[in-house]
C-alpha cells in the first residue's frame, strides 16, 4: 500500500531531491529536467510525478523544507508568534552550511519568508509611527538583509556570523527593526 509518508516514498523523495541538488550545482534552474533527476536519481519517472509536478514544484519543494528548517532555529519565536530581531542564529547555520545556502541563492531562497507577519505591531509603531510608514520600512529592511547575506554567501562568508551580526545592528543603531 502507497501511503504518504512510508518508508520507500521518503527514500525515492530524498533521492530526488539529492540529485536535484547535485544538478544544480553545476546548472541554473532552467537547465534542469526530469529526465536528468531521474538519471541521477535512480527513478523511474513516474516516481517523479508521483511526487512533484514538475522540477519547478521540486524547487518549491526544497525552499519549503529549508524554511521549516530555518523556523527551528527560533524555537521561541515560532511558538510566541513574535520576531526576537536575533539574526545571529541564521548568520551561524549560513556559515555552517554554506554550500547548501548557495544553492538555495540559485533558488531565489527567501530567507525572511513571513518576517513581517511576525512583527509585534505595537513595538514596531512606537519606532516608525504609522502602519503604512512600517510596511515600507520593513520592505527596506528586508531587502537590505537580504543583499548583506547574499553578499556575504558569495564572498564565501569570510566574516564570522558575530562580525555580519554587528554590521545589522550597527546599521540600526539601537531600533528593533
Amino acid at each position: 500500500m502507497n501511503t504518504p509518508n512510508n518508508k520507500r516514498k521518503k527514500e525515492s523523495q530524498k533521492r530526488i531531491e539529492d540529485a536535484f541538488l547535485l544538478l544544480l550545482e553545476k546548472k541554473e534552474l532552467h537547465e534542469i529536467n526530469v529526465t536528468d533527476i531521474v538519471k541521477m536519481a535512480k527513478v523511474n519517472r513516474s516516481t517523479f510525478y508521483a511526487n512533484y509536478i514538475d522540477v519547478y514544484d521540486l524547487a518549491d519543494e526544497i525552499k519549503r523544507k529549508a524554511f521549516e528548517n530555518l523556523l527551528h532555529l527560533y524555537p521561541e519565536e515560532s511558538k510566541s508568534g513574535k520576531h526576537s530581531f536575533n539574526f545571529l542564529p541564521l548568520f551561524e547555520n549560513i556559515q555552517e552550511n554554506l554550500s547548501f545556502y548557495k544553492l538555495l541563492l540559485k533558488l531565489d531562497f527567501d530567507f525572511l519568508y513571513r518576517f513581517d507577519s511576525n512583527l509585534d505591531k505595537e513595538i514596531v509603531n512606537q519606532y516608525y509611527g504609522t502602519d503604512d510608514y512600517m510596511d515600507y520600512h520593513i520592505e527596506f529592511f528586508k531587502a537590505g538583509l537580504m543583499a548583506i547575506i547574499k553578499k556575504w554567501i558569495n564572498n564565501g562568508c569570510k566574516e564570522s556570523p558575530q562580525q555580519i551580526s554587528k554590521i545589522l545592528e550597527d546599521e540600526y543603531k539601537g531600533k528593533k527593526v
